[in-house]
């Protein structure tokens, strides 16, 4: 339960040992464009087929009982197990949860399962229980809204402490417990704002960071989300890990927000869902594969599948922005309806990549590489956007990745129809100073050396950073390492010899004590050691540190002229005087 919940003195069902996870989808998901709940089950019959078809029954008998559209249930089958998945109202989501949870029960306990305490306290006549429950939890001044709020084309936003007509600029906030009547809400003053969702496992705050950027240059204020903050017409409003919806609504509801970027994680897609239900653009910088086995995420379609969740925002006029170079995200988009309904534009490292050359033969919009030089197809009109290796971004073309980046950016800003000439001046001067984008390939001179701070939190993202660090030829390769403890061991094990294959003169392996996720102290480091020992990597260049600032400046003491010092940092109470010190030291 979230803590808003908590204090909305929202129902939850007791944990018991027929099931785990349960969860509420309020927004489009991964299952369905509107609301939803899940359940992983547990114990001997999780797996039982037949258990399955006797829940989906019980499922739609509830919901016919109870007069709630077809929940059309889902058994959906993972490597890491089964989940059981229905629609639900949005007005009845607890009472949804508990009729899972017992459908469930009810369906082990005829195959002789005795143990479940909610089938055995409701029975088989649960109808009168659940239909009390679900009236509790009825507002009818609250359906009225959403009504209204349709009829007058204007979002609602929703959480459990408030709700919110109309979006940024255009906004106006009630506590949910307090609604307004129709008759006083003034409906000339709402409107939404154009909002953009960048989702992806890689490159995404960079992205966002961009867009904030041209927004700013069009001489709008732009407000945006991110794993590092919420940050509106430049100032940080908040720190912290805010790509889920609570940074969205956040975002959403500030009247001075003209354009919305939504970094939108895949933590928050896989427990709540999204946070607003239409978007004018989306964009999927790529897949890799990371937080495997979280979520019934077992591998790359999965999180392909989960990323492309956000098409379920794009309404008719909506864009959808892809990478085609990502092969994994291609082959979900054409086995996705609701995906490869939506009008798109694509981006790839060649300009003239085969399905580039194919959606501008249409119209569509398209930009890639070609001589050296950035081009853009929109509406029908090409675009020269200037010289990759004149964009700072790109760190001379080295950076290919920020070129996909650049690249998504420009046709996300042209989808919300900014101006050409402030996508061109921003893509020539963005990341040129180290605040440009914090945390995100800063480039500092320190003692002769070069040091390159960065989040490249999983093998793909190291690997693109290390080619960067690689191709400024150092003198001597130094790399902090350092992951967090909820990926698994091969995931981990994946990280050091991803580090190994670039063979740093020294790594400095960390520990992140405040990410541990369910892991001992030094868990995480010894499978990084061992890995690298594995990879053939020598122990005497092998160092650990326990503390992730103390483990960057060791790295930093060491540093001298034509050195490359390499610093993935994962916490920003650590960038910080980092970033003070080198300002300092030229």
């Amino acid at each position: 339960m979230s803590d808003l919940e908590a204090q909305a003195g929202a129902p939850a069902a007791e944990p018991n040992h027929g099931f785990d996870n349960s969860r509420r989808l309020p927004g489009p998901n991964r299952y369905f464009a509107g609301p939803a709940v899940t359940l992983t089950p547990l114990g001997v019959h999780a797996a039982d087929q037949a258990a399955h078809r006797a829940w989906a029954e019980h499922v739609r008998e509830a919901a016919a009982a109870l007069g709630w559209a077809d929940p059309e249930p889902r058994c959906v089958e993972r490597a890491s197990g089964t989940l059981l998945v229905f629609r639900a109202p949005p007005d009845a989501l607890f009472t949804a949860t508990d009729v899972n949870e017992w459908a469930w029960e009810r369906a082990t306990h005829a195959a002789g399962e005795l143990g479940f305490d909610l089938a055995q306290d409701l029975g088989a006549d649960a109808m009168p229980t659940f239909a009390a429950r679900a009236a509790a939890e009825q507002r009818p001044e609250l359906t009225a809204l959403r009504a209204a709020a349709s009829a007058h084309d204007v979002s609602i936003i929703e959480d459990d402490a408030q709700v919110s007509l109309g979006e940024g600029k255009g906004s106006c906030s009630w506590a949910r417990s307090t609604l307004p009547a129709l008759s006083a809400v003034r409906w000339s003053e709402l409107h939404d704002v154009p909002t953009l969702l960048v989702t992806g496992s890689n490159g995404k705050t960079t992205t966002v960071r961009l867009l904030a950027a041209i927004a700013a240059a069009a001489g709008l204020t732009p407000g945006y989300c991110s794993t590092e903050g919420i940050v509106v017409g430049g100032t940080a409003v908040m720190l912290g890990d805010y790509a889920g919806p609570d940074g969205a609504r956040a975002v959403l509801r500030d009247a001075r927000v003209e354009v919305a970027i939504l970094e939108t994680a895949r933590g928050g897609l896989l427990r709540r869902g999204l946070a607003l239900a239409r978007a004018d653009a989306a964009i999927i910088t790529n897949i890799s594969p990371d937080h495997l086995g979280e979520y019934g995420v077992d591998g790359a379609e999965d999180l392909a599948e989960t990323k492309l969740v956000v098409a379920h925002a794009l309404g008719a006029g909506g864009t959808l922005i892809l990478n085609a170079d990502d092969p994994v995200l291609s082959h979900a988009l054409v086995r996705l309806p609701h995906a490869a309904r939506a009008r798109r534009s694509l981006f790839a490292a060649d300009y003239d990549h085969p399905a580039l050359v194919e959606l501008r033969a249409r119209a569509g919009g398209a930009c890639g590489v070609r001589g050296g030089e950035l081009l853009m197809h929109q509406a029908g009109q090409e675009s020269r956007l200037g010289r990759i290796a004149e964009m700072p971004l790109s760190v001379g073309g080295a950076a290919h990745y920020n070129v996909a980046n650049l690249s998504a950016a420009a046709l996300g800003a042209a989808a919300l129809r900014l101006p050409l000439d402030a996508i061109i001046e921003v893509l020539h001067r963005f990341g040129a100073a180290p605040t440009d984008n914090p945390g995100r390939l800063e480039r500092w001179a320190y003692r002769g050396a070069t040091v390159l701070i960065d989040y490249a939190h999983n093998p793909d993202g190291l690997a693109s950073l290390l080619g960067v660090a690689r191709s400024l030829r150092p003198k001597r390769l130094g790399l902090l390492l350092g992951q967090a403890g909820n990926r698994d061991d091969a995931a981990i094990g994946e990280l050091a010899r991803t580090a190994a294959r670039f063979s740093p003169d020294q790594i400095v392996i960390k520990e992140l004590p405040l990410m541990l996720r369910g892991r001992a102290l030094g868990e995480v480091p010894a499978l990084l050691e061992r890995a690298l020992l594995a990879a053939g990597f020598a122990a005497d260049r092998i160092r650990f540190e326990p503390d992730e600032e103390a483990a960057a400046l060791r790295l930093l003491d060491g540093a001298g002229p034509g050195d490359v010092i390499v610093l993935p940092v994962h916490t920003n109470s650590v960038r910080e005087p980092l970033r003070a010190r080198l300002s300092l030291v030229q």
